[in-house]
Formats: structure tokens, sequence, C-alpha cells
């Protein structure tokens, strides 16, 4: 337990955007499918950047279209609000690493009614950083902050963002409304959804 309060404690906490901060809507084998991916391969922006030049452009295109698509149909995560608005009235600094287009992503804040929670800047995409797992997009935002992992978390929902955590050296928490928790040793903390996170920081 001090393990878990000493890691709710940290002051620097990027999140992953769709899944996390908003209920899921990505029916990811349903969109490698109408990209002409195999079923077996998970990772949709390594296969595009597989492709040559005039092919992988149309397929990026679709994709744009589609994560458009899916934008206006999410919503909001239960507990998003609270648990936001509680980093920032202790003064935490909080940011954004998707795989989505941060163009993308600052339309569905919007659509999901948290844009104001986070500055521009603080929300990096594909185009920002190299995707994750990389660390990259971590980096940036930890240097921009003049912080450093140990100050900082990573929130997800999936693989690629317990994984990228790992490799920048932040604290992960991982967000499972299964219950399933699929990847126990990449997770510091592992909760349900983000309510049952922001009630943990307020116990």
């Amino acid at each position: 337990m001090t393990h878990h309060k000493h890691i709710l404690a940290r002051r620097y906490w990027i999140f992953d955007l769709d899944g996390t901060l908003t209920l899921p809507v990505h029916d990811f084998a349903v969109i490698r499918a109408m990209l002409g991916m195999a079923e077996t391969d998970p990772d949709i922006l390594g296969f595009l950047a597989s492709l040559p030049t005039a092919e992988a452009a149309a397929k990026h295109s679709r994709l744009i279209e589609i994560e458009y698509e899916l934008a206006a149909r999410t919503a909001a995560a239960p507990g998003a609000e609270r648990l936001l608005e509680q980093l920032l009235r202790r003064g935490s600094r909080i940011g954004i690493l998707t795989r989505n287009t941060r163009e993308i992503a600052l339309h569905t804040l919007g659509m999901i009614g948290l844009k104001d929670f986070f500055a521009p800047e603080a929300v990096l995409g594909r185009d920002e950083a190299a995707p994750k797992p990389h660390p990259e997009g971590i980096e940036i935002l930890l240097d921009a902050w003049g912080s450093r992992p140990d100050e900082a978390v990573m929130v997800g929902d999936y693989l690629f963002d317990l994984q990228v955590g790992r490799a920048a050296g932040t604290a992960t928490i991982h967000v499972d409304r299964t219950g399933a928790f699929r990847w126990p040793e990449l997770a510091d903390v592992a909760v349900a959804n983000l309510e049952e996170l922001a009630e943990d920081m307020t116990s």
C-alpha cells in the first residue's frame, strides 16, 4: 500500500486516450480488416510503415477517416473528469500520449468535454513522437516539464501503454474494465476504472 500511495502521489501524469480517458469504442480487429491487415498483427502503425509510399498514404487516409468516425461515438470514461480535476487541483502536470494524431486527439477531447484540462502542446500523437511503445513521447513530455521518469506515471488500458512506461522508466497504471489485467508484470497499479483510481487518491 505504501508503494501504491507513493505512485499516486507523483506529480507528472501521462495518459493514453482511447479506451483510457474515453469509453472503448475501437474494435481493432475490424479496423485491421478494413486496412487489409493480417489478424495476427496487432500493430496498425507498424503495418502502415511497412507499405510502399502510395499505398501507405491511402491507408493512412482511411485510418484517419475511421478514427474521426470513432471519435464521434465515444464519451468520457467514468471518473475521468474527477481524476483530472484532482490532479490539477494538487498542482500536477498532465499530458496525453496517443498512437492517434494530435488533431484527432484534440477533437476527441473536445467531443467528450475534457479538452480544457490539457495544454495542446502536452498532447502528443504519432506525428510528434515515435509511436508507443517507443519511449520518445514520454521523454519529450518529461523534458518539457523539467521532470524525471521516477516522478511520473503512465496510465493506459493496453499493452503498448504499459510497455512505453517501462521503457521510459515511469511508474505504470493499468486500467482494465474487464478485470483480466493480462500484463501484471508491467503494471505497478491495476484498477478497473478511473473512478476507482480517483477514489484511491482521496482515501
